[in-house]
C-alpha cells in the first residue's frame, strides 16, 4: 500500500509571525506534486516544518506520514519514516567526503528501529565496499562520474553540482516521499536538464516527490501529476501542469483574482 504525507489546517509561525494559515495537501508515494507561489508565500516554510526544523512552530493543524503523527517525532525519526529534504542551499562539510557522508547516513537510515531486513542493506551498513557498489550504481543512473564521491562535500561545488549532490542523497537513500525546495534555484540550463532528468529517472511507484518551485520552467522538464499555488500560507488553487502554465503567462496575481480551490 503507497505511504501518504497528510497536512491538515496546518498554522506554522517562525519568530511570532504566522507563515502558514491553515495549509491541507495530502502526497502519496508515486505522485509528483509541485508547489508554486511568490517570495514569501511560505513554500520553503512547509518543506522545513515538515522535516521538523526548530526555527519553524506548528500553532494548529497535523502533519501525517502512513498514520503517524510527524509533529511528534525529531527530524532523524521522520528521517526514518522515509521523508527526505533536498535543501535549496546546501551546506559544505570540510574534510568529509560525499562518500564518508553518505555511508554514514546510510547506516543510521537502515540500522536503528524497524531496520531493513534486505541483505544487500545489511552488508552496506557494514562494509564500505558494499555501499560502494550500491553508490556506482546510483551514480551510473544518474550519469555522474565516480570521482564525484570522492570530493568533500559541496565545498567547492557550483550550484549545479551542490544540487546534483542532494539528488544523489536522494538516490542513495531511498526515501519514500521528497521534498525537493527550489532545486531549480540558481540552475542554468544545461545544469537544470541534467537535475530534471535525475529526478525523472528517480521517480515511479516507490516515491513520491513535491517539488517546491518560483518558476515554471523545471516543470518543462519533470512532469507534475498536480500543481498548487501557495499565496499568504494558503494554497488557493490546484490543478494539472497547464495550471503552473497559467501562472507563467500572467502571474501569481490572476490567481488570487480567481476562486480558489483549496488544497
Amino acid at each position: 500500500m503507497p505511504s501518504t504525507l497528510v497536512m491538515k489546517d496546518l498554522h506554522v509561525s517562525v519568530d511570532s509571525n504566522e507563515i502558514l494559515k491553515g495549509l491541507n495537501l495530502t502526497v502519496n508515494q508515486g505522485e509528483i506534486h509541485a508547489i508554486m507561489g511568490p517570495n514569501g508565500s511560505g513554500k520553503s516554510t512547509l518543506a522545513y516544518s515538515i522535516m521538523g526544523h526548530p526555527k519553524y512552530k506548528i500553532t494548529k493543524g497535523t502533519i501525517t506520514f502512513d498514520g503517524t503523527d510527524v509533529l511528534a517525532l525529531t527530524p532523524d525519526k521522520r528521517a526514518k519514516l522515509g521523508l527526505f529534504l533536498a535543501f535549496q542551499y546546501p551546506y559544505e562539510i570540510e574534510g568529509v567526503t560525499v562518500f564518508n557522508f553518505l555511508k554514514t547516513a546510510y547506516t543510521a537510515l537502515k540500522s536503528e528501529n524497524g531496520a531493513s531486513k534486505d541483505p544487500k542493506d545489511q552488508k552496506a551498513m557494514t562494509s564500505a565496499l558494499e555501499f560502494w557498489n550500491i553508490l556506482k550504481e546510483k551514480m551510473k543512473l544518474l550519469k555522474f562520474e565516480e570521482s564525484f564521491a570522492k570530493r568533500y562535500l559541496n565545498e567547492g561545488f557550483s550550484g549545479g553540482e551542490k544540487k546534483k549532490c542532494e539528488i544523489l542523497q536522494l538516490a542513495s537513500l531511498s526515501p519514500k516521499i521528497a521534498l525537493l525546495d527550489e532545486t531549480d534555484s540558481g540552475l542554468d540550463i544545461d545544469a537544470l536538464k541534467i537535475v530534471a532528468d535525475s529526478v525523472n529517472k528517480l521517480s515511479g511507484p516507490n516515491l513520491g516527490v513535491l517539488l517546491i518551485t518560483h518558476y515554471q520552467r523545471i516543470l518543462n522538464y519533470v512532469k507534475p501529476d498536480f500543481v498548487h499555488i501557495l499565496v499568504d500560507g494558503v494554497i488557493v488553487k490546484s490543478g494539472g501542469k497547464d495550471l503552473a502554465e497559467k501562472v507563467e503567462k500572467k502571474g501569481y496575481g490572476w490567481v488570487t483574482k480567481n476562486d480558489g480551490e483549496g488544497g
